[in-house]
C-alpha cells in the first residue's frame, strides 16, 4: 500500500501538471486574441515526438524543446492564417490539423518507439529546496516545471498589467475598435496564435522529456489537448484560473495512483479514466454556477457570492470571429 505524504503528493501534482499548464496558458493567450485553436491534442503529440526525436539524434534537450515549440507555433500559425486571411472556419481547420498532426506523430515517430532516450533531470534550487515542506513542493523539480510556474505569473502580468496586454484583449473583444485606434488586429491575432502555439509545443516536449520520458504508441499524452481546451473555459479565459484547473486535473490523476494502491481489487482502468469525467462534471457545475438564477439565489449569501466570483468569466466577444478588413 502506498504511504500518503502530503508534501510528496503536492510535489507530484506540481510536476505532473506541467504539460497541461503550458498547453492551457498557450490556448488562453490564443483565445484572448479571438482565435480558437482546436489542434492542441495533435500538436502536443507531434511536439512530444519531435522533442524526443531531436533530443535523441542531437543529444541536446534544448534543441528538442525548441523543435517542439517550433512545431506548435507552425500549426497554430496555420490555423490563424487560414481563418484570418483565407476566411476558412477555424474550428474545422483546427480539428483537421489535430487529426493530421496525431497521425503524423505516430508515423514519423515509429522508428523512435520505445527507445531509451534523454530526459530532463531534477535540478533542486540551492537553499530554497531545503525549506521545510515548501522546498520539496516547489523547489525540488526540473527547469520545465519552474518555467511553467513562472509562465503563470508572467502571462497574468502581461495580459492584465501591460499596454501590450491591453492590445491583446482589445483585438479579442472589439477588433474593429482596436483597428480604429491604429492597432492591426489581424497581425496581432496571428502573432498571439503563434505565441500560444509555442507554449503548446513546449507542453508536448514536457511530456516526452519530463513527465513521461520516451516515445511510443500510446504515448500517454492523448487527450491532454482536449483537457487544456476545457480548462480555458474552466478558468473563464483567465491564465491563473486555467492553471488552477490544470493542477486540479493533476491532483485527480495522482490520487488515481493512490486509490489504485488502496483498492487493488478494482480495475486499474477505472482510476486512469476517472479524472476525465470528473473534469467534465466540474465544468458542468461551473456552467450552472454562472446562470442568472443561481447568481440571484446567491445574492444575499456573501460566502456563496465569493465562491461564484472565483468561477466567473466570459469568452472574448470576438472569439471565433477574426477581424476582416472592409
Amino acid at each position: 500500500m502506498l504511504e500518503f505524504n502530503i508534501s510528496i503528493l503536492l510535489a507530484s501534482i506540481v510536476a505532473g501538471a506541467t504539460p497541461v499548464v503550458l498547453a492551457a496558458l498557450g490556448e488562453t493567450i490564443t483565445e484572448k486574441a479571438g482565435i480558437i485553436n482546436l489542434s492542441l491534442d495533435g500538436t502536443i503529440l507531434l511536439g512530444a515526438m519531435t522533442a524526443f526525436a531531436i533530443s535523441y539524434e542531437t543529444a541536446s534537450l534544448v534543441s528538442g524543446f525548441l523543435g517542439a515549440a517550433a512545431v506548435g507555433a507552425l500549426i497554430a500559425g496555420i490555423v490563424a492564417v487560414f481563418s484570418i486571411y483565407l476566411r476558412q472556419n477555424q474550428v474545422a481547420v483546427g480539428f483537421v490539423l489535430t487529426l493530421m498532426a496525431r497521425d503524423l506523430a505516430y508515423f514519423l515517430g515509429n522508428p523512435y518507439s520505445h527507445l531509451q532516450g534523454p530526459a530532463v533531470s531534477p535540478q533542486p534550487i540551492p537553499l530554497l529546496s531545503r525549506i521545510p515542506f515548501f522546498g520539496e513542493v516547489f523547489f525540488n523539480h526540473n527547469i520545465p516545471v519552474y518555467l511553467s510556474l513562472i509562465f503563470i505569473a508572467l502571462s497574468w502580468w502581461y495580459i492584465y498589467r501591460t499596454p501590450l496586454g491591453r492590445q491583446l484583449r482589445s483585438v479579442g473583444e472589439h477588433p474593429r475598435a482596436a483597428y480604429a485606434r491604429g492597432i492591426n488586429p489581424r497581425g496581432l491575432q496571428v502573432a498571439y496564435a503563434v505565441c500560444g502555439g509555442f507554449l503548446v509545443g513546449l507542453a508536448g516536449a514536457a511530456f516526452s522529456l519530463v513527465t513521461k520520458p520516451g516515445w511510443g504508441r500510446p504515448q500517454g499524452a492523448e487527450g491532454t489537448g482536449w483537457i487544456a481546451l476545457a480548462l480555458v473555459i474552466f478558468g473563464g479565459w483567465h491564465p491563473v484560473r486555467a492553471a488552477v484547473g490544470a493542477y486540479l486535473f493533476s491532483f485527480l490523476q495522482v490520487m488515481g495512483i493512490y486509490f489504485q494502491g488502496w483498492f487493488p481489487n478494482l480495475p486499474s482502468q477505472v482510476f486512469q479514466v476517472a479524472p476525465f469525467p470528473l473534469m467534465i462534471f466540474t465544468l458542468v457545475l461551473m456552467h450552472l454556477a454562472q446562470k442568472d438564477s443561481v447568481l440571484s439565489w446567491a445574492e444575499e449569501k456573501a460566502w456563496m457570492k465569493a465562491v461564484l466570483r472565483m468561477f466567473s468569466g466570459a469568452a472574448p466577444n470576438a472569439l471565433g470571429k477574426p477581424y476582416q478588413s472592409e
